[in-house]
């Protein structure tokens, strides 16, 4: 049996590591990114998927009814880790470009602050057809599929 001050001392253990569990899984990046009204017009965004610890990680081009959509939309991955867009052929043609104006217009946090693209693919309505690029800069990357921008074809990888 434990006396009152054994009692007091694990609870006031307990409640300390406690604290410390949430500050760390707050640092290691379990927050939601603010991208400001980016994701407003974009069907399938839920939230940031988390796929750090891969080194190398797929995202859909074409995907949805409609095949108007990357799946998924946006991604939470580790510095190094190689991004491949791969088109399913639906939805007719995409293309895959960053676009740092719209990083710096919504004053997203970890910005790349880049002045052009850091990637830009050909339009293609090829199935299979893919692209990859390796980040090795922390910051979050917009992106969209410049034809289909107007119906809400965007992305962004956040780099940690």
């Amino acid at each position: 049996m434990f006396d009152r001050r054994t009692i007091l001392k694990l609870i006031g253990a307990s409640t300390a590591l406690s604290g410390i569990s949430t500050s760390a899984s707050a640092q290691d990046g379990d927050d939601e990114p603010d991208y400001g009204d980016w994701f407003d017009d974009v069907e399938n965004y839920e939230e940031t998927e988390d796929m750090t610890g891969e080194e190398e990680v797929t995202v859909d081009v074409g995907a949805g009814d409609n095949g108007l959509q990357f799946d998924p939309p946006a991604i939470r991955i580790d510095q190094d880790t190689t991004v491949v867009w791969e088109w399913t052929g639906e939805g007719g043609s995409h293309n895959v470009v960053h676009v740092p104006e719209e990083e710096e217009e919504l004053q997203i946090e970890n910005a790349t602050g880049a002045d052009e693209p850091v990637f830009e693919t050909e339009v293609t309505s090829e199935e299979g057809y893919t692209f990859e690029h390796q980040f090795e800069d922390t910051g979050t990357y917009l992106y969209v599929c410049e034809p289909h921008r107007q119906q809400g074809m965007k992305g962004a990888v956040v780099v940690e």
